[in-house]
């Protein structure tokens, strides 16, 4: 199978890629057709997760784990490359972009950012692998945008070891990980350090949220932390304050951009495979002025975006990417986002609502992508911080 830009791709940015990226991409559209796109509904609609003998360790086979990182990279690649992956996962299942971007980026990312030599060289290489799951825990119930200060679960330390002791809440597959990193606040210092805890420690405990009705193929828990001790060489020996915890989301902010480019391409693919197909008025409304305009919409957005999220990219493989950088591109390609489904969902009219007909899907999952990761609210006022030189934040 040779390499061809996609059709949502309209000004061709990923002809911009290297021939060894592409023979990737190729390999992952082949996956993907064959071991998530044929499930992706059937899963979505009973909120279960994927094979993981065939889809997590299909993607550690691929190399999509640890790909930014030289202890476990297939090859070496640029942060374009990798925003590319997180686009063609989400336009098959947003889901599937989710897994990666958490075992990626979050999970694998705090240990390069914030875990010593000794660390990564453990850690890494067991989720790169698949031989581990992670999860990420940051949020909790009472503690989100405003993470920073008001994170309430805490850490003690005693002799070599630390007791932990709180909540998580929306931790992405947080009740299947074999691993999740806790970020809990230092009851010494009062400032936040990371943890690397095996979910099978004794006092932690994760229960799925229910009815969730978005990324539900994704195991979005609840955890809980009673007394929970974690050995002093677990902790990510750098983090030494919520710094580091922003430098982790500073690097996977931009790939969320990029899936929510995705998941709008996902949901355009089926609205002009269905535009197609569907005969109104004894022709198909492909032909039909209202719809090409949704379309065109549609793919204006999409492109608009493609080529925002390529230069933040740009930026960061530069050292030049701010968070301000990665803010803008998440805030404006997941309000696109909402726009692109919304289209795309009426031009199918009532079949839109169903999932056999592709896009309703992406269209639920875009009011997840569209939250996490910074809210379009908090991403707004880190940007017009930088505009303006004032924080507005409270």
């Amino acid at each position: 199978m040779s390499f061809e830009t996609i059709g949502a791709d309209f000004y061709g940015f990923e002809n911009r890629l290297t021939d060894q990226e592409k023979d990737l991409i190729v390999k992952l559209r082949a996956f993907l057709d064959e071991h998530v796109r044929p499930f992706a509904n059937d899963l979505w609609a009973k909120a279960e997760f994927f094979d993981r003998d065939v889809v997590v360790k299909g993607m550690a086979d691929l190399g999509l784990f640890g790909q930014p990182f030289e202890e476990t990279q297939h090859f070496a690649n640029s942060a374009v490359f990798r925003g590319w992956v997180a686009l063609e996962l989400a336009r098959v299942d947003a889901s599937a972009a989710t897994l990666v971007g958490m075992q990626n980026g979050l999970v694998m990312g705090s240990i390069a950012v914030a875990g010593s030599p000794e660390q990564r060289a453990e850690w890494l290489p067991k989720f790169a692998s698949g031989e581990l799951l992670g999860a990420f825990g940051l949020t909790e119930p009472l503690s989100g945008s405003d993470t920073a200060q008001g994170l309430q679960t805490v850490a003690k330390r005693e002799g070599d070891h630390w007791v932990i002791n709180g909540a998580k809440r929306w931790i992405g597959n947080g009740s299947i990980s074999d691993v999740t990193i806790i970020w809990a606040r230092d009851a010494d210092d009062n400032q936040v350090k990371g943890f690397i805890v095996p979910t099978t420690t004794a006092g932690y405990s994760a229960k799925r949220i229910e009815n969730k009705q978005a990324l539900r193929i994704v195991q979005n828990a609840d955890i809980v932390l009673e007394n929970v001790i974690v050995p002093e060489a677990n902790r990510l020996q750098k983090s030494q304050s919520f710094r580091e915890t922003a430098a982790v989301l500073r690097l996977t902010r931009a790939e969320v951009a990029w899936a929510a480019v995705g998941n709008s391409i996902g949901a355009y693919e089926a609205a002009v495979k269905y535009a197609g197909e569907r005969i109104q008025f004894g022709k198909p409304i492909a032909s039909h002025q209202l719809v090409q305009e949704l379309l065109a919409k549609s793919l204006g957005n999409i492109t608009a975006s493609i080529a925002l999220v390529t230069r933040v990219s740009e930026m960061l493989d530069e050292g030049v990417q701010k968070d301000e950088h990665s803010s803008l591109a998440k805030e404006f390609t997941t309000s696109r986002m909402r726009e692109t489904v919304a289209w795309c969902r009426e031009l199918m009219g009532g079949n839109g609502i169903v999932l056999d007909y592709g896009v309703m899907r992406f269209f639920a999952d875009a009011e997840a992508i569209y939250s996490y990761e910074g809210t379009r609210e908090m991403n707004t006022l880190i940007v017009g911080r930088a505009i303006t030189g004032k924080a507005a934040f409270v």
